[in-house]
């Protein structure tokens, strides 16, 4: 449900914007301040679950949610909405960054990629599904139901966690929560994801782009130099030490840059290259959520028996595979491209719930909470570099005009994430020293 959430408006823009009397520009902001709130609190909320409890955090976090979702659905201005917005983010977060942990907290090692995988599935389903459901209620019940929708949802898991996780005991009792840590991470975050969510319409060299870069990196370096000193940091940067979490969080991370490359410029080639409706266009996108929803839950289990080097790097190189079938066909018959996308699916669904499992049990106990923010992290830190560097390739092909330049702008695009998904591919192969 948050992971859809992060997508469901993408539909109903135009909407909103009629309704709530607003520009395109204006009603951006509701799908960029979810984005930003998101990944700016991931690694915080990640740490209080270690703190405090992750059942505890997690349970807060759905209470949120549901609040913020009720007010986003009675929401009259577009100001209120993205405040809404944003609480409800808040409350997104603390799922996003507290569930990972929880599953291997609940689960023996041996099946721990199982339950991964089943994860990986919803989350990757909740993603995808997230465009044609929010158009399905908006068309059918108005868009505020698309908020509504997840209050009886909501309020049926609150419930079933409360039931059914059990509840956890921190570890190190003794230790803080680092305020300066989180407030230099989140503000150097958001600024970085600022600046490449609008460079593209800003202008690359732009003198508020590079600001914000300039802030970005700041604020991020002496983020890293206080975190090495303080004696109970937000971020406990020896995970990276470990030559599996690191691997296993810089390969999620260039996973997630081809996933939302292909997501950002394929539906340019199906409604104006190719002259399809935005419903037959999602079934063609259909290909991959399906095929990778089979897929994950199987790949997770396997990686419970053989490990997770193989089952990871292979599925990388499909996905690379899969972009170079798009990339080659997309002025062939819909067929292929429909194949590329199932290729894509298959190798995302290889990936994905391995690389999870590999990364997770990397970490200790006692940083469980910090492991599922880092993944949460790479997964939102991913989707908007995918679409900033596939955003800028594409508008600078097509900006230069052509009777061809859509058609070479989605191929040199899509070209340019299967070469990273090649690098994703040998960077997964370092983490070959720990099975599983």
């Amino acid at each position: 449900m948050s992971a859809l959430d992060g997508s469901v408006v993408n539909t109903i823009l135009p909407l909103l914007s009629h309704d709530l009397g607003t520009t395109v520009a204006g009603v951006e902001w509701v799908l960029t301040v979810y984005l930003l709130v998101v990944s700016g609190l991931l690694l915080g909320v990640g740490r209080a679950g270690d703190l405090y409890g992750h059942k505890d955090v997690y349970v807060i976090g759905f209470v949120i949610f549901v609040l913020g979702s009720t007010l986003c659905g009675l929401a009259h201005s577009i100001g209120m909405l993205v405040a809404m917005r944003g609480l409800q983010a808040v409350g997104a977060a603390m799922l996003y960054a507290n569930s990972a942990a929880i599953l291997t907290r609940s689960f023996p090692p041996e099946q721990r990629g199982k339950a991964l995988g089943a994860q990986g599935t919803f989350t990757y389903l909740g993603l995808m599904a997230g465009p044609s459901l929010g158009g399905w209620l908006a068309s059918a019940a108005g868009w505020r139901w698309v908020f509504y929708i997840n209050v009886p949802v909501g309020i049926l898991g609150i419930v079933m966690a409360l039931r059914l996780i059990e509840r956890d005991r921190p570890q190190k009792v003794d230790e803080r929560f680092d305020v300066k840590g989180a407030l230099l991470f989140t503000s150097g975050l958001v600024s970085l994801l600022v600046a490449l969510n609008q460079g593209h319409a800003w202008g690359w060299g732009s003198a508020r782009t590079l600001i914000l870069l300039a802030i970005a990196l700041v604020m991020l370096a002496v983020f890293v130099r206080v975190e090495l000193r303080e004696r109970f940091p937000m971020l406990d940067l020896s995970l990276f030490r470990d030559r599996v979490f690191s691997a296993s969080t810089a390969s999620a991370l260039l996973n997630y840059i081809c996933v939302y490359s292909v997501l950002f410029v394929l539906p340019f080639l199906l409604i104006q290259g190719r002259g399809l409706d935005t419903r037959h266009a999602g079934l063609v996108l259909t290909a991959q959520p399906l095929v990778m929803a089979i897929v994950a839950p199987l790949s997770g289990t396997m990686s419970d028996r053989i490990g997770s080097t193989i089952l990871a790097t292979l599925g990388m190189l499909i996905l690379s595979a899969g972009l170079i079938v798009i990339a080659l066909s997309a002025s062939s018959p819909m067929t292929y491209v429909v194949l590329g996308m199932a290729i894509i699916g298959l190798g995302i669904g290889l990936f994905v719930s391995p690389n999870n499992s590999a990364l997770m049990g990397a970490a200790p106990r006692h940083r469980q909470g910090i492991a599922s923010g880092v993944l949460a992290s790479a997964r939102n830190v991913g989707m908007v570099l995918g679409v900033g560097i596939s955003g800028a390739v594409f508008t600078t092909i097509l900006g230069r005009g052509g009777a061809d330049a859509l058609l070479h702008g989605v191929r040199t695009s899509l070209l340019i994430a299967a070469g990273i998904a090649g690098v994703g591919a040998v960077v997964t192969l370092m983490a070959r020293a720990r099975r599983g």
